[in-house]
C-alpha cells in the first residue's frame, strides 16, 4: 500500500488531521487520538498521522502511569476478544485487522501482543515502515528484548533498510557470537547493504539502465532544492506527459500547476489548478488558498517588472490593484466558508490594516473563538475599540489578552504597551508606569519605555 502524504491525501482526511495536531497541541489527548484513528480509517497509508496518533497514545498512556509486563499482561487479557478478531481477518481482510490492532494500541501503544498484531497486518499488507515505526517504538521502551531486536531487524530488511538490520545483527552477533543463524543474517544483511549503498541493488543490465536515464534525470531535477529553468520546463513536459496518461490524476495538476508557477506562467498555473479544483469537486480551502496565492505572486512580478523598467507610477497601480485583490479574495473566501475562523481572522486582519474598525472588529470577534487566533484576535479587538475611542471596552480586552498570555513574548509586550497608553491617554499615570515596567524588565530596548520610566523617575 501506497504511502499517503498530507499533500495528496482527501480533504476529509486532512481536516480530521489538521483537528487532531490541533487538539493534541492543546493537550486534548483523548479527541486528537479519536481524530488520528479516524483519518487512517480513511487513509490507512496516511503516515504522519499514524506517527502522531502513536506519539498521543504514549502520552497519554505515560501521563496515566505507564505500566510494566503486569499491566501489559492485563491489557492483553482484556483484549483477547480483539486480538482473535483480528487475527481471524489477517488473511482475507488485513486491512480491517490493522484497524482492530490499532483500536487496541489505544489502550496500551507498548504492549507487544499489540504491536506484532498491527506487524503482521502491516506486513500482509506491504506497509513494512508501518511496522518499523511501531516496532523501533517498543524497541526504545525495550532495549533489552533480544526477540524484538530480531523482529525489527527483519522488519528494516522488507523496509529496504539494510545498514539498520545490519547494525542490529552486529549487535546480537556480539551476544551471540556462534550462532551460526545469527550469523548469516548478518553476512547477508551486509552485503545487501553494500549493494544498496554502492549502486548494485539495481537490477536489469546496462542497456536497462540506459533506458531509464531519462527518469533519474527526471528525478533528480525534481530532487534539486534550487532548480534551473532549464530543470523546470523538462519537469513541466514530463507532468504533461503523465497527465496525458492519467487525465483524472489531481495530483498530477498540482504538480503542474506548481511548475507554471515557478516557471512565471501564471494564468496557465490558475488555469490548471482550477481545473484540477473543478474535477474535484471543488470547496477545498487548500486549492483557494493556493490560487489565490498563484496571483499574488504574479501581482508581485508585475510590480517588479515596473520597477526594474523605472516605471514606478505603474508598479503603483498595481501595487493598488494588487491590495483590492486581497481584500476582495479574503471576502470572497468567507462568503465561501463562513465557518472557517481562520479566513475570518485574515480578513480582519485587511480591514483593520485600512483603517476600517467596524467591519475588522466583527471579524476579530468570530475569530476570538479560535483557540491558534484568540489571543491576537483579543488584542486586535482592543486596538479596535481604542481608534474608536471607546478606552474603557479596549482596556477589557488588552488586558484579557495580557494575562492569557504565559510568557513575556512579543505579543504580550504589544499588549502591555497598548494598556500603558491607555492608562496615559486616561489619566491614569500609576498604571501606565507599572505597565511599562514589566516590559522594560524585561526588554529595555522595546520601543520608547525606556524613556518613557525614565520621565516617570524625573516626575516624581
Amino acid at each position: 500500500m501506497a504511502i499517503v502524504t498530507k499533500e495528496n491525501a482527501s480533504r476529509k482526511a486532512r481536516d480530521m488531521f489538521e483537528k487532531g495536531f490541533s487538539a493534541m497541541d492543546r493537550g486534548n489527548l483523548d479527541y486528537a487520538i479519536d481524530m488520528f484513528l479516524h483519518v487512517l480509517e480513511i487513509e490507512p497509508g496516511f503516515f504522519e498521522a499514524r506517527k502522531f496518533l502513536r506519539a498521543a497514545e504514549l502520552k497519554r498512556f505515560k501521563e496515566s502511569g505507564g505500566g510494566g509486563a503486569a499491566k501489559h499482561l492485563i491489557s492483553s487479557l482484556t483484549g483477547l476478544p480483539g486480538i482473535l478478531a483480528a487475527r481471524s481477518k489477517l488473511s482475507k481482510k488485513p486491512l480491517a485487522a490493522l484497524i482492530d490492532a490499532e483500536h487496541l494500541l489505544q489502550k496500551d501503544p507498548l504492549n507487544p501482543t499489540f504491536v506484532y498484531l498491527l506487524c503482521d497486518a502491516a506486513e500482509a499488507l506491504n506497509m513494512p515502515e508501518v511496522a518499523v515505526q511501531s516496532l523501533e517504538i517498543l524497541r526504545d521502551n525495550n532495549p533489552d528484548n533480544l526477540a524484538l531486536q530480531h523482529r525489527l531487524a527483519n522488519a528494516y530488511r522488507k523496509n529496504n533498510q539494510m545498514g539498520e538490520a545490519r547494525e542490529i545483527y552486529s549487535r546480537l552477533l556480539q551476544l551471540k557470537p556462534n550462532d551460526q543463524k545469527l550469523l548469516k543474517q548478518y553476512k547477508d544483511a551486509s552485503a545487501l547493504a553494500t549493494m544498496k549503498e554502492g549502486g548494485w541493488d539495481q537490477s536489469g543490465s546496462f542497456r536497462d539502465k540506459m533506458r531509464d536515464a531519462k527518469e533519474a534525470i527526471t528525478l533528480e531535477q525534481e530532487g534539486k532544492a534550487v532548480k534551473t529553468a532549464t530543470d523546470i520546463e523538462s519537469l513541466i513536459e514530463d507532468t504533461l506527459r503523465k497527465i496525458e496518461i492519467e487525465p483524472e490524476n489531481i495530483n498530477f495538476k498540482r504538480a503542474l500547476s506548481e511548475l507554471y508557477t515557478k516557471a512565471g506562467r501564471f494564468d496557465e498555473a490558475y488555469d490548471v489548478l482550477s481545473e484540477a479544483n473543478a474535477a474535484g469537486g471543488g470547496g477545498d480551502p487548500q486549492i483557494d488558498r493556493t490560487l489565490s496565492s498563484i496571483r499574488m505572486q504574479q501581482f508581485e512580478s508585475q510590480i517588479k517588472a515596473c520597477r526594474a523598467s523605472g516605471d514606478e507610477e505603474g508598479a503603483a497601480a498595481k501595487e493598488a490593484e494588487m491590495q483590492e485583490f486581497m481584500l476582495e479574495d479574503a471576502r470572497s473566501r468567507v462568503l465561501r466558508y463562513p465557518n472557517d475562523r481562520e479566513f475570518k481572522y485574515e480578513l480582519g486582519m485587511l480591514l483593520f490594516e485600512r483603517g476600517e474598525y467596524d467591519d475588522a472588529l466583527q471579524y476579530f470577534q468570530a475569530s476570538e473563538r479560535s483557540p491558534k487566533r484568540r489571543l491576537s484576535s483579543l488584542y486586535h479587538i482592543g486596538l479596535c475599540f481604542k481608534h474608536k475611542k471607546l478606552y474603557d471596552m479596549a482596556w477589557v480586552q488588552l488586558e484579557t489578552a495580557a494575562r492569557e498570555i504565559p510568557t513575556m513574548d512579543g505579543m504580550k509586550k504589544d499588549a502591555l504597551y497598548e494598556l500603558g497608553t491607555l492608562a496615559e491617554i486616561t489619566g491614569k499615570g500609576e498604571d501606565a508606569t507599572r505597565f511599562f515596567k514589566e516590559i522594560y524588565a524585561v526588554d529595555i530596548g522595546y520601543k520608547d519605555v525606556s524613556q518613557k520610566i525614565e520621565q516617570s523617575y524625573e516626575s516624581d
